[in-house]
């Protein structure tokens, strides 16, 4: 049975995922919203960057979309900024019975233990009340840290410690509120950028770590710790998002540590720089300018690195690539979960079912 679905939003994942909807067979995009007056009556495939029509006309008529009933929203409007919002808008889908794949809010992604149970349980009320489920995920948070290194424990004898680290060149990465307001880069060393603040890099990523957590059985010391490396930018610097002047914030490491009697078993782990040539003495990816590196600690060692490029190269464009098709995979399988959040602790496996070129997956 194909799956009805509507793409909300079509911004630098929303155009990837109106692309993916479209190239799997077990799904039919039906309806596309947009925030943007200028894409209002476009073709969803001209936003997509397919150069040719799919007969669906964007539009920022929210009713007229839950009015068509669709099996399920690929959700992947911004909501880093507006978080309540975003969740409101969540709660009205679940409400209609309509299922939610969304990359956000990424404190959704396993909120237990994140955020207080007043803000899940009004989710997990609108979501048993519609009869639907609500999956947010990713690649980070998402797949990168949460099925990737659980998969990988799979072949351990005893565990030490599991660390999920991002190592990347965001130059090519466009997001510039991500990178400006949220994480400082190009602000003054002494800022007040929303990652200057303690507590942040745990409400972004401390739902990673605790998922991992869970899926291991480990009960976690209170409160996570979080460990924070900024560099000053030596130089003028450019980025598609942020011009990064001399003395400006041009390289952050951090970790959001899980700890069980004051020992790191859990950690979460990026480097981000602006520029490949900055702190030549953190690690680098084996191959490329990005990559997702898994390291279990305990017998046996063994590390684990994902790394993937789009086809012009560039590892911040298959970045928008592999979020959108994370979500877009898991829709059968979220269609097919119980009412309520459903995390990755809670999924079959997802796979790219359908989409080997040539292939019928049909069958």
């Amino acid at each position: 049975m194909v799956l009805r679905v509507v793409e909300w939003s079509t911004g630098t994942v929303g155009r990837d995922a109106i692309a993916g909807i479209d190239a799997h067979p077990d799904l039919e995009l039906i309806g596309v919203w947009v925030s943007d007056p200028a894409k209002v009556g476009r073709d969803a495939g001209r936003l997509a960057g397919l150069d040719r029509d799919l007969g669906v006309i964007a539009t920022d008529d929210a009713d007229a979309l839950l009015d068509l009933k669709p099996d399920a929203i690929v959700h992947t409007a911004m909501t880093d900024d507006r978080l309540m919002e975003a969740i409101e808008d969540l709660k009205r889908f679940l409400r209609a019975g309509i299922d939610v794949v969304s990359s956000g809010p990424v404190i959704l992604q396993f909120p237990y233990g994140v955020v207080p149970d007043e803000l899940i349980t009004p989710i997990a009320e609108a979501a048993r009340e519609g009869g639907a489920s609500l999956h947010v995920n990713g690649i980070d948070p998402g797949f990168a840290n949460d099925v990737l290194p659980l998969t990988v424990t799979s072949l351990s004898r005893s565990i030490d410690e599991v660390r999920c680290l991002e190592i990347a060149d965001y130059s090519t990465y466009y997001q510039p509120v991500v990178m400006s307001k949220i994480f400082g880069f190009g602000q003054p060393m002494d800022g007040e950028s929303l990652f200057a603040h303690p507590g942040v890099a745990s409400l972004g990523w401390g739902s990673v770590v605790r998922q991992l957590a869970a899926g291991l059985g480990l009960t976690l010391d209170e409160p996570l710790v979080e460990r924070v490396e900024r560099v000053a930018a030596d130089r003028d610097y450019s980025t598609v998002s942020v011009d990064i002047p001399e003395g400006t914030l041009a390289a952050l490491h951090f970790e959001v540590a899980g700890q069980v009697d004051g020992v790191d078993r859990v950690v979460l782990e990026h480097y981000t720089r602006t520029h490949p040539d900055q702190c030549p003495h953190w690690p680098t990816p084996d191959h490329g300018a990005g990559c997702y590196r898994v390291v279990v600690r305990g017998e046996p060692e063994m590390s684990v690195e994902l790394s993937h490029h789009g086809r012009d190269g560039d590892h911040n464009v298959s970045g928008m690539i592999v979020t959108a098709m994370r979500l877009v995979n898991s829709v059968p399988a979220v269609i097919a979960a119980a009412p309520g959040i459903v995390t990755a602790l809670d999924l079959p496996l997802v796979t790219g079912r359908g989409l080997v070129a040539g292939a019928d997956a049909r069958a």
